[in-house]
């Protein structure tokens, strides 16, 4: 193979860190790690009815319609490389020898919000940890990565806890098999305005997130030769005030808070059971698909009469539970179910996104641990407030070649 540019760049690498770990003093007793890592990777994806087309390439309950035509007539193809994933990782000394800095930045070619249906860089992690302590942007404390199941479905379950953000997080707890952390991150606010706009139009065209306080995280992990369970906590302000009105009025703020509790559990030698439930009240930012953080909510009468408009919490259930079937080497099969289910208030509109169900099957070919090719069949169904729903089946078939180089040093 030609001696290529990757090549050169590692070699310098190297020697870099080799002169380094020549100039003496307590870090010369200490270890390099660098790591590049990724995956290029090929969906091919066939949808029987129709999604938003900004979500042609994952597979998302609330991007559904739930309207016949909305998004054009049935029947959508797409080819998508937005999966395909770059990355560095690894860890360098830190001189008095008081333990090293392990970091790692990721990114991927998936567009989100201004971005979605874009083919450019996301940002996936970019953070760093000395000690106890971690500061930039990774899986919030809240979320359980360990739930993920063996699917090639870029989004996954609906019903997970799934958010990837800036944050600061302190450790103080840790062995080989359990941790205790905490952390602070980045606010964000979903707010539905709902009906309140026949009440006043302008009112429900001026409503902002008000983000005064962080969020509040934290989590309990413990793992074994069994599996694992994890125990995920937040408590969040949801604020909400208005612009272009006199101090800002109405303004006003709700409590968050939610509990996630995921666990594993390994069988049949390498086969697993995955399961989680979370519930909560403004907790929808937080989860993989669907919902709203904060709502209006209205007080009547007996007779009918409004007594009241608030803002409410919006009370929210995920729940996810999936099989990882392991036939030997090189074939698998996941297979498993999903909800998201939002207990909407009353002026909400008839349109509010109300539940979303997920559901997949696969087979994948895994002939090499840097080869993976597969397909899945996905179901998907959205009901809203007025219980009117909408389905669609999604066909994906997936080639991913993955690669990496490291250095110790």
């Amino acid at each position: 193979m030609p001696y290529s540019r990757v090549g050169k760049i590692l070699c310098a690498l190297s020697s870099i860190f080799a002169v380094d770990a020549a100039l003496g003093g307590a870090i010369a007793q200490a270890k390099y790690s660098f790591e590049i890592y990724g995956f290029a990777e090929a969906d091919a994806i066939y949808d029987t009815n129709r999604v938003d087309p900004a979500w042609d390439d994952a597979f998302r309950p609330s991007k559904i319609a739930t309207v016949e035509g909305t998004f054009g007539s049935n029947g959508q193809t797409s080819i998508s490389v937005k999966q395909s994933r770059f990355g560095v990782q690894g860890s360098l000394p830190v001189e008095n020898n008081v333990g090293p800095i392990n970091f790692k930045f990721e990114i991927d070619m998936f567009g989100v919000g201004v971005d979605a249906g874009q083919t450019t860089i996301r940002l996936r992690h970019a953070y760093a940890e000395w000690g106890q302590v971690l500061a930039g942007q990774t899986h919030s404390l809240f979320m359980d990565i360990e739930t993920y199941p063996n699917v090639i479905d870029y989004w996954g379950p609906t019903g997970m806890v799934f958010y990837r953000l800036p944050q600061l997080r302190w450790t103080p707890y840790r062995t080989d098999t359990s941790h205790f952390s905490v952390a602070i991150e980045r606010p964000g606010n979903d707010i539905d305005a709902g009906q309140i706009r026949e009440f006043d139009p302008a009112l429900g065209a001026n409503l902002r997130n008000d983000e005064k306080l962080p969020d509040f995280t934290a989590q309990f992990y413990t793992k074994g030769t069994w599996g694992h369970v994890q125990l995920g906590g937040i408590l969040r302000r949801v604020g909400f005030d208005s612009v272009g009105t006199l101090n800002n009025e109405p303004k006003g703020h709700e409590t968050g808070w939610g509990l996630n509790l995921g666990a594993h559990a390994n069988v049949f030698q390498r086969d697993r059971i995955i399961g989680q439930v979370v519930y909560g009240e403004g907790i929808a930012s937080y989860m993989n698909d669907g919902g709203t953080d904060l709502a209006p909510q209205a007080t009547f009468t007996p007779q009918g009469i409004l007594l009241d408009v608030h803002a409410k919490a919006v009370p929210l259930l995920g729940v996810v539970a999936y099989y990882d079937r392991y036939w030997n080497d090189a074939w698998s099969t996941s297979i498993g179910y999903s909800l998201t289910q939002v207990d909407n208030t009353n002026l909400q509109d008839p349109s509010a996104y109300r539940k979303g169900e997920y559901a997949s099957i696969n087979l994948l070919y895994t002939p090499a641990k840097n080869i993976m090719m597969g397909g899945e069949v996905m179901w998907g169904q959205r009901t809203d407030r007025d219980h009117i729903s909408g389905s669609d089946v999604r066909f994906q078939f997936s080639v991913k070649y993955s690669f990496g180089a490291q250095i110790n040093l």
